[in-house]
């Protein structure tokens, strides 16, 4: 079969209009894998910015429940990309989202930011480890798409390119980026529960697998060790051969949902968009 199929789709879409198809094309048919670790790994580096990284340690919803944290996380914007932002079960998600967020005095900085790495951070993962580079086309459907969250976010001054996109995700990090201890914490949790989705693996191993996935700037500032130059040269060459076995295979024919993957884990009996997150006992939006 055509291994450009659904590429070929893409570049019949307009991404200014088709956006969010075009993103839906992108994570559950092109990239699903790649895509949900890239997204993990964008929702990882914001903890290097203590007023996000020791927002979620004081909360405790990474530390203690880090792994409802994640999938609600995960089926909160799954539920977006799917069913799209007009429909009955995107915005019953966008307002989950947003009640979570209006629990804790938040800047709009910080949430510029953390769309930012949704923007950059799976094109940089796609050209380093991706079977194909994301096409303008998805790169111009992504900055589309996450300005759409932005806006119902009611965030303003959201950027309107990619460039924009990376320039702030750039300086955001150079002036922000520092080490806290509860910044520090919740990688921690992160990284295990991450090293915990390959049963029969050593955790360390699979820990010291992911670091080496890091980028200097941002494993310095958690304060971890560089990893013996070896180890992290065969671990990125093994996530690159990868790339290469799966340009080989046929162009997936199903949506690949990250709620049907190893990594959601706490919802086995099934789940409702309206109940999840994360809300204190006795809050009014805890059911």
């Amino acid at each position: 079969m055509n291994r450009r199929r659904w590429l070929e789709r893409i570049e019949r879409l307009d991404p200014e209009v088709d956006h969010a198809e075009i993103y839906r094309i992108s994570c559950l048919y092109e990239f699903p894998w790649d895509m949900t670790q890239s997204l993990s790994f964008a929702l990882y580096r914001t903890y290097a910015v203590p007023s996000i990284g020791g927002l979620l340690a004081k909360t405790g919803e990474l530390t203690k429940r880090t792994q409802k944290r994640y999938d609600d996380t995960v089926l909160i914007l799954e539920a977006v990309l799917e069913h799209g932002f007009d429909s009955a079960e995107g915005r019953t998600a966008i307002s989950r989202m947003n009640r979570m967020h209006r629990r804790y005095a938040i800047s709009d900085d910080d949430f510029r930011y953390v769309l930012a790495t949704f923007v950059v951070v799976p094109k940089r993962w796609m050209d380093d480890y991706g079977w194909r580079p994301h096409s303008p086309h998805e790169v111009r459907a992504a900055v589309r798409y996450y300005r759409e969250v932005g806006r119902r976010m009611g965030l303003k001054g959201v950027p309107e390119t990619f460039e924009g996109f990376e320039r702030l995700l750039v300086d955001y990090e150079r002036e922000h980026f520092a080490f806290d201890q509860g910044g520090r914490d919740v990688s921690d949790a992160t990284l295990d529960l991450m090293a915990g989705w390959y049963p029969g693996r050593s955790l360390g191993v699979m820990r010291l697998a992911t670091i080496c996935l890091l980028d200097d700037h941002l494993r310095e500032t958690f304060g971890y060790a560089e990893p013996p130059a070896f180890v992290r040269a065969s671990v990125r060459a093994g996530m690159r051969l990868r790339g290469r076995v799966v340009r080989l295979l046929p162009p997936r024919r199903k949506p690949r949902y990250a709620r049907d993957g190893r990594q959601v884990k706490g919802y086995p009996d099934g789940y409702e968009i309206s109940r999840l997150g994360t809300f204190a006992p006795g809050c009014p939006y805890a059911e």
